[in-house]
This record gives C-alpha cells, sequence and structure tokens, in this order.
C-alpha cells in the first residue's frame, strides 16, 4: 500500500527554492503546465538517476540563471525529494518526503518507469510531477494542457506558426510569406502556403468576431 503523504486540501502552494506561489489546488481556469516547473521521471531514468543510493540536485534555469533547485536521494522504490517552500510572506518550510516509484513492462522489453503522485488520496501513475509546496499530478493542482486554453484565434495562430517555423520564415503572421526554402518541391511548399494562410485567416476572422466591437471603439 502506498503512503501518500500530503492532503492536498490542506496544504497551501509555495515557492518552492524560487518556484510558484500561491493556493495550488485552486486555479483559475488559466492556469496551464507551462506555469510550473516539472521533474520527468523518464529524463531520470535515462540519465541513471534512479540507481538506489543515488543522490543529486535539480536545477531548473532561465537566460542561464538558477531559478529553482531540489535535492533528490534515490532509494529502492522511491526517490525523497528535499527543499524549501515560500508562499507569500511566510516563513521557508522545509519539505522532505518520498515519491514512489512504479514500473510497467514495455512490448519490446525492459520497463518503463513512473512516479507514484504523493498527493493524498491520488496516487496516479504519471510520468510527470509538478512544483507547489508539493510535487503532485496535473490533476491535483487542476493543469491543463495550453492546448486546452486555446481560443480558435490562438489555435489557428499556433498551426500557421508551425508552418511558419518549418519554412524558416519569420515568425508572425503579420509578417507575410518568406521564400522558399532551399531543396523543398514547389508542391510542398504551395501547400504549406495554402494551409499557413487557411490558418491565417481563420486566425484573423476569429479575433475580429471577439474583439472587432471594441477595437472599433478606440
Amino acid at each position: 500500500m502506498l503512503h501518500l503523504p500530503y492532503d492536498f486540501g490542506k496544504i497551501s502552494g509555495g515557492r518552492m527554492g524560487g518556484i510558484g506561489s500561491g493556493r495550488h489546488w485552486h486555479f483559475s481556469t488559466k492556469a496551464t503546465t507551462d506555469n510550473f516547473r516539472a521533474v520527468d521521471v523518464r529524463r531520470w531514468a535515462r540519465d541513471g538517476l534512479l540507481h538506489p543510493g543515488r543522490a543529486f540536485a535539480w536545477r531548473w534555469t532561465c537566460e542561464g540563471e538558477v531559478v529553482g533547485a531540489i535535492n533528490v536521494r534515490s532509494e529502492t522504490g522511491r526517490v525523497v525529494l528535499d527543499y524549501r517552500t515560500k508562499s507569500g510572506g511566510d516563513d521557508w518550510q522545509n519539505q522532505k518526503y518520498p515519491v514512489y516509484l512504479d514500473a510497467t513492462s514495455c512490448h519490446l522489453g525492459g520497463q518503463r518507469q513512473w512516479f507514484r503522485c504523493p498527493a493524498r488520496g491520488c496516487g496516479r501513475r504519471v510520468a510527470l510531477l509538478y512544483g507547489g509546496a508539493i510535487f503532485a499530478c496535473r490533476h491535483c493542482h487542476q493543469l491543463a494542457y495550453p492546448s486546452q486554453r486555446e481560443t480558435f484565434s490562438d489555435r489557428a495562430m499556433r498551426r500557421a506558426g508551425a508552418i511558419r517555423d518549418k519554412l524558416g520564415w519569420e515568425p508572425g503572421i503579420a509578417n507575410g510569406h518568406g521564400a522558399k526554402p532551399r531543396g523543398m518541391h514547389w508542391r510542398t511548399f504551395e501547400r504549406l502556403c495554402a494551409e499557413h494562410d487557411d490558418f491565417e485567416r481563420m486566425s484573423w476572422a476569429s479575433f475580429m468576431a471577439r474583439y472587432g466591437e471594441h477595437l472599433t471603439r478606440w
């Protein structure tokens, strides 16, 4: 039986070595997985960090600066997370607790590692845990994937942007067409241009339908 140490409804969110803040079990509809630091059991397994007895520091950086860090100790069947949290003007609080591991067999042999979400009453088998006062799955943090919070205009703009990136064009649909990439067949190029233009039109049309009335008042 798993020991799940934290009742998510009774702990406040906080900064974890400079990470996050607020009441992380009660988010607005704008909270997404992109807003939180995450730990990925697949990365740790791939890097050989889950061997019992291994201890390491895991850091997050932004533009070369460390913005958060936790200490991790790997034990048999679990990892122990050790870090500090802070919420608002409160003092820093030490957090140290185990996150249990699980493994499933892969079709082509070997095993795949999973975290068991440590929030009490959860225990979901997940690859990613997101940091707040504790690390927990996105369901406990009530996080959506970024695509789930997109408007129709956002989605069309993102798809147009993906095509622009593939073609090597300047980012931003307002910047018009660029040149055909060297080595790309004209038929492929023309198809991608047509798809880009369709997404661009849909994005602008949706944007104007939603905000056009406000824009005309300026």
